[in-house]
């Protein structure tokens, strides 16, 4: 924007005029009258009217940092997982009670439009859903932030379940439109891929020309990302693929309609779906194309159409610093350094000594596969001279090492950028760590892990890179959206400060101890139970108690994360009461809510699927259990489900095997909401556990060296099978064909082979303290004036879990960037 550009006037709404421009966006939005607009229709005038008023507050963000040249955080994510937007922008531009009122004049329920709107599904879990709290802190914090992403057409998929089986669907989540978008063809950036290179004779050392063999169109749609009630509003800028030539009308003409628009649909299927399946060669040659895609053209828009012209590149460091989320966008480093040395014709040394101050890696797993590596002949057949850059700092990173542990060959081989075994490829992990200047693990043991186990060479050659940042949640979805009853008799206890300073819930501590405020905790509870059970028959079918601990395990469905051991629990209660083992009216009523889908690919994770629903149809079935035992596993579990789920949790379950989790974000939902956590010392229930007290907490399990010695020693799941008379009888009642017939028991087979001859994530060994402590859960439940003040006792003391306070922890630690103070 022209520093020039006049201040945009502030857009002030009464109710009256908000009125006024809603209607005004019916009729010439939408072309309707308010007596024939659909429900659809008012959804759009509405989210449209509320655009408007954070446009004018985007323009003057804009304005402000074109001004100001203040340094700048640039987020780079293959997922954003955002959830509904209506109501979270409302929020920030203080429109709730205005747009109620104006709608109610009109005889609008503002209920009926938030139920319109269809969530954006550009992310897969944890990892996304990260990334929009994120970038909602950076808006809140005053900070200059700009998130880039894909906008997949068609998103993560739409979950559905045949015969208990998952299904994949397309998402069509923009069939009916996005009112929260804005294209701006105007600064559509071109991306080249394959081709050849070619040294310049007279350039500066290492530049090539690189000619692509084919171009695709980059279109941006920006996104505002408005802070809590401080004027600024930050972009998201997401990518859509377009072909550089969409349409030829000779071929179109001749008769070949299909190959008329062939170089359309070739280019496009790049931002058609979030990670396309894999298992193939097309399918990884896709999810490369993706990543240097929406990189690549990142970068370009950055230098070109956010640094003012006559900026001098060798400032770069002083003015951004480039976030990469994981190892998907890291592909980014060779393109910068293609720009500096090949575009602007930098000396190679130069260019890496900028590159190096630049770039910030999170790491966000402890598990090798999931640790992304490009085959050589992959990357080099879609990006030669990118795989020429990634050689050289190779060479030059390896020449360090040897100088700084001189004979040590092996070690060479362990840092080494490029693995040779089984096919020579590319470890991107290894990459980042070169060319990063901090590499941040996500909770205390993550990183301490990160450190140890998973880049322990690097660690000890550069220790002052490496540092943890804790994941955090955004308190204003998660708690003042989500949970509106618990926001309320939060601010009427301690005032609303607490939106913006989640530390403040600390003040709620001596409450736990007053028996009337425990009351209303647990009325509290005891509505949002009925709502979930409402939500669940109206949008699922699923009848479940509105009265019975809610007992709930949410997260992408991974080995690792040991669905299996909580599915072991349910069928060992009811072998038990089946056999006479637990007298039924022990049994604690409970209603076990699963969400989780499982990448279209991963076979043992669908299989693991088919058998939960198995499991829950045959338990949901049986009159014999009065009702005291239920499973729902709705199916396509998304932002929307969880803002209703988590405010009516019991019980959270945080179980992988201790040493897999990075961290888990859900776990902190929970346990803000008031849900007590049964789980393992992983990831951030370390922090967790640590924070809300022992007492407040059901510890179970091996911790990760324990786990670690016993897989080291040989472990032998088929002794804990053996020796533990109630897992072998749930096993054997899995196995026995119970809960499937027909050609459905081939699931059941593979599941409980999986678990009782390899057991890779020892689920078999942790069985009988998860037991235990699901035994203790009991016990404590029984007693509600104690788990009411140990639920009040999250609440009060999770503030820590803030994505607040992790973004301001990434500001001193890693970024440098300072608020500008809107308005200022």
């Amino acid at each position: 924007m022209n520093p020039n550009t006049p201040p945009v006037s502030a857009r002030i709404y009464t109710v009256e005029s908000f009125t006024r421009e809603f209607l005004r966006e019916l009729n010439f939005g939408q072309g309707v009258d308010l007596d024939r607009a659909s429900v659809n229709d008012k959804y759009l005038a509405l989210s449209r009217t509320v655009r408007h008023y954070l446009t004018t507050q985007w323009l003057e963000t804009l304005r402000n940092q074109y001004r100001d040249q203040a340094k700048v955080v640039a987020y780079l994510s293959a997922e954003y997982l955002l959830g509904p937007q209506l109501e979270n922008s409302m929020l920030a531009a203080n429109l709730e009670e205005i747009a109620s009122q104006a709608l109610a004049e009109l005889g609008v329920e503002l209920d009926d439009l938030r139920g319109v709107e269809i969530e954006p599904g550009l992310g897969n879990g944890g990892l996304g859903r990260l990334a929009a709290c994120f970038i909602d802190s950076l808006a809140t914090l005053d900070i200059p932030s700009i998130g880039y992403g894909i906008r997949y057409d068609y998103g993560i998929f739409r979950q559905t379940f045949v015969d208990d089986r998952q299904v994949e669907l397309a998402d069509h989540w923009l069939r009916l439109g996005s009112p929260w978008e804005l294209p701006h063809p105007e600064n559509a950036v071109e991306v080249g891929f394959g081709g050849r290179t070619k040294r310049i004779k007279s350039g500066p050392d290492g530049a090539r020309t690189w000619s692509p063999e084919w171009h695709v169109t980059a279109l941006p749609y920006n996104y505002m990302v408005p802070g809590y009630r401080n004027g600024r509003v930050n972009t998201l800028r997401l990518w859509s693929a377009r072909a550089t030539r969409e349409f030829d009308l000779q071929t179109f003409n001749s008769g070949d309609y299909v190959e008329a628009v062939r170089g359309r649909t070739f280019a496009e299927n790049i931002s058609k779906v979030l990670y396309p399946e894999d298992s193939t060669p097309q399918g990884k040659e896709l999810r490369l194309q993706q990543q240097y895609f929406f990189v690549a053209a990142s970068l370009r828009d950055f230098l070109e159409n956010v640094l003012p012209e006559d900026f001098d590149l060798k400032n770069l460091p002083d003015r951004i610093t480039w976030q990469l989320n994981d190892t998907h966008p890291v592909i980014a480093v060779p393109e910068m350094m293609r720009l500096l040395v090949d575009e602007y014709r930098w000396e190679w040394a130069d260019a890496w000594q900028v590159c190096q101050k630049i770039f910030a890696y999170t790491c966000h797993t402890l598990l090798p596969e999931a640790l992304e590596v490009w085959p050589v002949d992959l990357l080099g057949a879609l990006l030669p001279r990118h795989l020429e850059i990634i050689n050289r700092i190779n060479e030059e990173f390896l020449e360090e090492v040897a100088d700084r542990f001189p004979g040590d060959t092996l070690r060479l081989h362990r840092m080494s950028i490029f693995a040779e075994q089984p096919v020579r490829s590319i470890r991107m992990a290894h990459l980042a760590t070169v060319a990063s200047f901090k590499v941040n693990g996500v909770a205390e043991l993550h990183s301490e892990l990160l450190a140890k186990k998973v880049l322990p060479c690097f660690a000890e050659m550069w220790p002052e890179k490496f540092t943890n940042v804790t994941n955090g949640v955004t308190p204003r979805r998660f708690l003042r959206l989500s949970n509106p009853r618990l926001s309320d008799l939060i601010t009427e206890a301690i005032g609303d400060g607490w939106i913006t300073d989640l530390e403040r819930l600390r003040e709620l501590e001596p409450l736990a101890d007053d028996a009337q405020f425990r009351l209303r905790f647990r009325e509290i509870k005891a509505a949002n139970k009925r709502h979930l059970a409402d939500v669940l028959a109206d949008r699922d079918g699923i009848d479940i108690a509105g009265d019975a601990m809610v007992d709930a395990m949410i997260k992408r469905l991974h080995e690792y994360k040991r669905q299996s051991l909580k599915l072991l629990h349910i069928v060992s209660l009811y072998e038990g009461i089946q056999s006479g083992r637990i007298p039924l009216q022990s049994v604690l009523p409970r209603t076990f809510v699963f969400g989780a889908k499982a990448a279209p690919g991963y076979v043992r994770a669908k299989e693991t699927i088919e058998l939960i629903n198995a499991v829950g149809r045959t338990i949901n079935a049986d009159a014999s259990l009065e009702g005291r035992l239920k499973v729902a596993f709705p199916p396509n579990y998304n932002v929307t489900l969880a803002e209703k789920l988590i405010p009516a949790a019991d019980l959270s379950e945080q179980i992988s095997l201790a040493g897999k989790e990075a961290s888990g974000t859900g776990n902190m939902k929970f346990a803000l909401n008031g849900a007590l956590t049964v789980g393992t010392d992983d990831g951030a229930n370390v922090e967790i556990r640590q924070l809300v007290g022992e007492e407040n907490f059901f510890l179970f399990g091996m911790t990760e060296p324990e786990a670690a010695a016993l897989q080291s020693s040989g472990y032998d799941p088929g002794t804990f099978y053996e020796s533990d008379p109630e897992l072998k009888a749930a096993l054997d009642l899995l196995a026995s064909g119970a809960f499937t017939q027909g050609d459905r028991t081939g699931a059941v087979a593979s599941v409980v082979a999986s678990l009782t001859e390899r057991d890779r994530f020892m689920a078999l060994a942790d069985f009988r303290p998860y037991m235990e402590a699901q035994a203790r859960v009991e016990a404590a439940y029984a007693d509600h004036e104690a788990w009411s003040r140990s639920a009040v006792l999250n609440v009060a003391r999770t503030g820590f879990f803030s994505s607040d306070r992790s973004i301001q922890d990434y500001l001193d630690r890693i970024w440098g960037a300072r608020p500008t103070h809107q308005g200022s």
